[in-house]
């Protein structure tokens, strides 16, 4: 009777010649045999550099994640938090010692958490009094010190954020969170220290928006931002809008300077006595005039450029440079 198998290799049904028979043809033995070899190669390539790690005492980071069957950036997050011990001998040289990935190992037992031996939930606060002496709470097990805990509505009435801010920087920032009966409370020390304003930011009265900012002063996003961060100007942040101090912005932009009718702008000089705004800045220095710079400009007063080339022109009978 003949025996009808399958192939091991391609899986197709064929009529074996006797009862040792695997494949349906030499080319599906021939690429089974290279198969297993290729699989016993892998797996040789894969347990020799742990065979040759058990020998050594002092490991790289690299060779410690191989032996701890792990990621290197896993291995360097240990070091930083202090879990596992490491020692730097150069800039770029650290080793680890295998008896110290051994003692973090002894120093941290795997222990089954069963359901049974959950602890029970205390039961929710329903009423309004049981909600407000339940505010205060530990975040950690760690501190000693109670918290008093506002709710995340408090928290954007307050503070004027975004629900979305209010997650992400409360997650961000590890800010310490209750959720009682289905809503969060969060710390109010926590929170004041994220969102609450400065001296500074409460002495301001005129805030701008960045489009008001930008109109006002003809100054692109990218300009606001960085003369807000460069000069420290008072910012704060309401909804997901930005708001810059007036004030400041009128100090540092001297729109009282830039408006009055007494001081020429470099190339406003030029075109008055024909000449080109480098002669008029060279001019200006070699004659001493005190110019005043406001962003990109240089602002010359209007009386002494021009006895400065009153003077030019009565002496040299024009106003280029001689």
């Amino acid at each position: 009777m003949k025996q009808v198998r399958k192939c091991k290799y391609c899986g197709k049904e064929f009529v074996a010649r006797n009862g040792m028979q695997k494949y349906c043809c030499e080319e599906c033995q021939t690429k089974a045999k290279e198969a297993r070899k290729k699989r016993q190669l892998g797996f040789m390539n894969a347990v020799e550099p742990v065979i040759g790690l058990q020998n050594q005492e002092y490991l790289t980071f690299a060779k410690a994640a191989i032996l701890m069957g792990c990621s290197r950036q896993y291995v360097y997050k240990l070091v930083n938090e202090g879990k596992l011990a490491a020692s730097r001998i150069s800039s770029r040289m650290a080793f680890i010692r295998k008896a110290d990935i051994e003692k973090m190992l002894a120093g941290n037992p795997y222990h089954r958490v069963l359901p049974t031996s959950r602890s029970k939930k205390a039961s929710m606060p329903t009423s309004r009094k049981e909600v407000s002496e339940a505010k205060k709470c530990k975040f950690d097990s760690n501190e000693t010190e109670v918290l008093d805990y506002i709710s995340g509505e408090e928290v954007m009435r307050i503070y004027k954020v975004k629900k979305s801010w209010l997650y992400t920087s409360a997650k961000r920032n590890q800010v310490p969170v209750c959720r009682i009966a289905g809503m969060n409370y969060y710390s109010r020390k926590h929170m004041d220290t994220l969102f609450g304003k400065s001296a500074e930011v409460e002495a301001v009265n005129e805030w701008l928006t960045m489009e008001g900012t930008q109109e006002l002063y003809g100054m692109s996003a990218a300009s606001v931002r960085s003369n807000a961060y460069r000069h420290h100007i008072p910012t704060k942040r309401e909804y997901g809008q930005t708001y810059y101090s007036k004030d400041h912005f009128e100090q540092l932009r001297r729109t009282d300077i830039v408006n009055d009718d007494s001081y020429y702008t470099a190339k406003e000089a030029a075109e008055k006595y024909g000449m080109s705004t480098a002669n008029v800045s060279i001019i200006a220095k070699k004659n001493s005039i005190v110019t005043v710079k406001v962003g990109v400009k240089n602002l010359i007063p209007k009386v002494d450029f021009d006895r400065v080339m009153a003077e030019r022109l009565a002496q040299f009978g024009s106003y280029s440079l001689v």
